[in-house]
């Protein structure tokens, strides 16, 4: 079975720092661990099929309890690393730049084998995460994420992306404008 790549992703995303890679990697290790067993198996489904992958984290320790203790920012942070991971896995695409406040994305993605600096290839990439709920519950907000995505009214293509901790589900999915 794949291994969801969570650690060291500044090493394979240009778009990542190693303080922001290893800030979501122990933002997911704690989402997980408030819900799971270490390691643990998630279910994804993006554009290119669905699969599984184990997925295994870091023992959250007291010091890492109190500095993620807000949940909303954590699940954010948590669910960015997943969904990079998740993308990186079943398509090979990377964060190569944070998005720009209102361009209707979190992150630009493109093909690992793309030049950091090119925006070309790149696609726009919005993410969400939920610490609770059922897979309902991850389907409606990824609707809620694609239309989002679609208000801002930008040229460039884009996925949104929705990461359930609870029900250790990654989903993916392309937003078509109308």
């Amino acid at each position: 079975m794949n291994i969801l790549p969570l650690a060291e992703m500044d090493q394979r995303h240009p778009g990542l720092t190693e303080g922001m890679a290893q800030m979501f990697f122990e933002a997911a290790s704690v989402c997980f661990a408030r819900h799971h067993s270490r390691p643990s198996v998630v279910d994804i489904e993006t554009v290119d099929g669905s699969s599984q992958a184990t997925v295994d984290w870091l023992a959250p320790t007291p010091q890492m309890d109190r500095a993620y203790a807000n949940t909303i920012d954590t699940t954010e942070w948590g669910a960015y690393g997943v969904s990079l991971a998740a993308l990186e896995l079943q398509t090979g695409y990377v964060a190569v730049q944070r998005a720009e406040t209102l361009s209707g994305a979190d992150f630009y993605v493109a093909p690992a084998t793309a030049a950091n600096d090119d925006l070309e290839t790149a696609l726009r990439l919005e993410v969400s995460g939920t610490d609770q709920g059922a897979r309902s519950v991850c389907r409606t907000r990824l609707t809620k994420k694609i239309d989002q995505t679609r208000a801002a009214g930008h040229s460039k293509p884009a996925l949104a992306s929705v990461v359930g901790f609870s029900e250790k589900l990654v989903l993916v999915s392309q937003v078509i404008e109308p």
